[in-house]
């Protein structure tokens, strides 16, 4: 991929060097993209460094009597243009020192010990000040804890306890999935405040066992497990144990098993969870446990341990597949290795690998990880902010310092000392001067197009909600969705067996009434009126069953098309009154009404003169039709025009909980109404086939906005999403 230079400006220092390799040092052999590999370990620091069947060599002649210069000559002549280069010795040879796996020909060697090992805690202390949001503190070794579980467990570490786990987290799988709804509407009640310390303690006891997976799996294999210790992930408390001896074995397979191990344990007890939960009834804890397990194996498995493109276990699963180690690593220097070669024209610049496909991995894997890292450091933040503002804008400005600030500290640094510069520096000052001003100028000068989005239905500007006017049971239906009726049309027809006793009972009693009222007029007067009056409240209260009976027969409010679910699967069901049937509408006048966050009222300050809408159906996304402003909704209105756009309907906007219509959204919204510009092609909203929409049918807004550089629409989408999130 580049010309490897041979000779390095700084051999001198190195060249006389007697060095031999420390008595500690364990060096284990394995393969990786076909080709033999070498891991070196020190076991005094638990660290690990790859070698190359060359490199590994090259070091296999330290032996204090050979000096550099003769071992390197020596490779030369062996292995010719494959040799290791001079700065590929420097290299090897300073990570062999800072490792303390190297000794020199001088003795004694204690300053330079102690020395290594304060320049090791200091990496390590500026390494936990950058990742500040995932702080670790070792706390002790488990080895000899875990060395009396695994045989206990052995048993169910290999194939058939493969196969078991498998079925069991199957079944599991499939006991639960016909409990969906259950499982979605249990959601606001476990991310609620009130549930936050229960839900904390499931999360690091269920931690805990995931730990437990990963080092009763790598004890399994051989492995040694020195540190246990407890981290902060994002604020949140969480377990860790060191199972890098995996990294030695020579099996991928049980690399990426012990990798694994942690989802493995976590999910067989999300399963466990399962089956508990659906055993158990609400208001009982054991209940709200089991959902809180369930909840945060899959939702921490998914998000976070098996995402490839953050440090944990998928990660390594991923780099122990494609067998790539340090792949971050090596792919952030493959990027640094593409813009020092092709931008700053370095000749020397070194890549981490001459493989093409490696070469590959390491680019894809580099900027999707890069742009991961990006938009998980915004979506934290932003979280942060809306919940503990104070501690949020600090992590986020101690973060944004050492993730940004700091990587371009760095590089000011190269392109100020790097020896690669030394003949190229003022072209090299000068490229990155002219990429810094037209990135600015891009981002900051030009305008560019500026598009906003929105989720909406299609409504009847004349809609009528038809609903049950009292309890009973709908014996039968007179018309079907998409038929149209006229106003007073019996839609359904409802009896009430209660409802006729009633009228019974009553009708008799007033007949009993009217004949003691006809009595008392023989006798006195006064008896009379008070009996009078009996029968008058009978009188009304029989009238107000009668008008009940006949809210039995549920008609048409007015003249339109019968839309919403299918009324044949009311009949023999018990309704309440108040309860939604089915609305009529007129598809003649149709509109469509987006629905916005509070955070998006730019819909306020624009005139509507100056932005366009398109508006595309989600029943005919190819076709998109033309739009105008009609009006908005007031502020504060909590309503979502349709059921469709809420988390129960497939929407995104969050229900209020216990609403069980489903329209009521969680926080204020603004509603636009929208009418179509081009009716010549038929029916409103109409696809290219003609089709019209009908109400309820979801939509997708699309609005042009005037055009403006992007600094300044990331500026004040930030500023408005901080204002709603932060409440400011």
């Amino acid at each position: 991929m580049s010309e490897r230079s041979t000779f390095s400006p700084f051999w001198h220092r190195v060249r006389a060097m007697k060095p031999r390799l420390r008595p500690h040092v364990q060096i284990t052999r394995q393969f990786h993209r076909g080709r033999r590999w070498h891991v070196v370990h020190d076991p005094s620091s638990n660290s690990y460094f790859r070698l190359s069947p060359v490199g590994h060599e090259f070091v296999g002649l330290f032996d204090g009597k050979r000096t550099i210069e003769e071992i390197w000559q020596a490779g030369l002549a062996r292995h010719g243009d494959d040799a290791l280069t001079q700065n590929e010795v420097i290299q090897l040879l300073s990570q062999l020192h800072s490792g303390n796996l190297m000794a020199g020909d001088s003795t004694p060697e204690t300053e330079q010990l102690l020395g290594r090992g304060r320049e090791r805690l200091r990496r390590k202390a500026v390494q936990q000040a950058i990742g500040l949001m995932y702080f670790k503190v070792r706390l002790f070794n488990p080895d000899h804890i875990l060395a009396w579980i695994e045989p206990v467990m052995r048993p169910l570490l290999g194939r058939v306890g493969f196969v078991l786990w498998c079925l069991w987290v199957v079944a599991g799988l499939v006991a639960v999935l016909p409990h969906m709804e259950e499982l979605k509407g249990g959601f606001d009640a476990a991310v609620a405040p009130s549930n936050w310390p229960l839900i904390m303690v499931v999360f690091v006891v269920l931690k805990l066992w995931h730990e437990l997976g990963h080092g009763v799996i790598c004890k399994r294999f051989g492995g040694q497990v020195p540190e246990f210790g407890a981290m902060m992930l994002v604020l949140v408390p969480a377990p860790f144990v060191d199972a890098s001896a995996a990294w030695t074995f020579e099996s991928k397979w049980r690399r990426m098993a012990v990798g694994a191990g942690g989802m493995i344990f976590e999910l067989a007890a999300a399963s466990l969870a399962a089956f508990v939960w659906l055993n158990t009834g609400p208001g009982d804890l054991l209940h709200q446990v089991s959902y809180n397990a369930m909840l945060t194996a899959s939702v921490s498995t998914v998000l976070f341990n098996a995402n490839p493109l953050m440090r944990f276990d998928g990660y390594y699963i991923l780099s122990d597949l494609l067998e790539i180690p340090n792949l971050q690593q090596r792919s952030f220097g493959m990027l640094k290795f593409l813009m020092q070669r092709h931008v700053y024209r370095v000749r020397e610049a070194t890549p981490p690998t001459s493989d093409p496909g490696e070469a590959l991995h390491l680019l894809w894997y580099g900027i999707g990880s890069g742009i991961y890292r990006i938009v998980l450091f915004v979506s934290i933040t932003l979280y942060l902010v809306g919940e503990l503002f104070a501690i949020g804008v600090f992590l986020a400005a101690w973060t944004a310092a050492m993730w940004f600030i700091l990587p371009i500290g760095q590089f000011v640094h190269w392109l100020a000392t790097d020896a690669k510069l030394a003949n190229i520096r003022g072209r090299a000052i000068l490229t990155s001067l002219v990429l810094v001003a037209a990135a600015a100028l891009l981002v900051g000068a030009v305008p560019m197009p500026d598009h906003r989005r929105a989720v909406g239905v299609i409504e009847s500007e004349g809609q009528a909600g038809v609903y049950f006017r009292v309890n009973a049971f709908v014996q039968s239906v007179h018309v079907e969705p998409g038929q149209r009726v006229k106003a007073g049309e019996p839609i359904l027809t409802c009896e009430s067996d209660q409802l006729e006793a009633q009228i019974g009972t009553l009708s008799a009693q007033i007949s009993e009434a009217a004949a003691r009222e006809r009595e008392a007029r023989l006798s006195s007067e006064a008896a009379a009126q008070v009996a009078a009056k009996f029968v008058q409240t009978m009188q009304e209260q029989l009238d107000h069953l009668l008008e009940k009976r006949e809210r039995l027969v549920v008609v048409a409010p007015r003249d339109g098309v019968v839309v919403g679910p299918d009324l044949k699967s009311f009949i023999g069901r018990f309704v309440r009154e108040g309860e939604p049937a089915c609305a009529v509408v007129e598809p003649e006048r149709l509109r469509a009404v987006a629905t916005l966050t509070q955070q998006e009222a730019w819909i306020y300050d624009l005139d509507p003169a100056g932005y366009s809408v398109e508006i595309r159906r989600a029943a005919d996304p190819a076709t998109v039709i033309p739009a105008r402003f009609e009006r908005t909704s007031g502020a504060g209105d909590r309503e979502l025009p349709h059921p469709a756009l809420g988390f129960a309907g497939g929407g995104s906007f969050e229900t209020s909980p216990g609403d069980q219509s489903g329209v009521m959204a969680k926080n204020p919204v603004l509603k636009a109404y929208f009418q179509a510009i081009d009716q010549s092609r038929g029916p409103a909203f109409a696809s290219a086939s003609g089709a019209g929409a009908m109400p309820g049918e979801r939509v997708y807004l699309r609005f042009t906005l005037p055009d403006r550089p992007w600094l300044v629409q990331w500026l004040d989408a930030l500023r408005k999403t901080l204002q709603g999130r932060a409440r400011l």
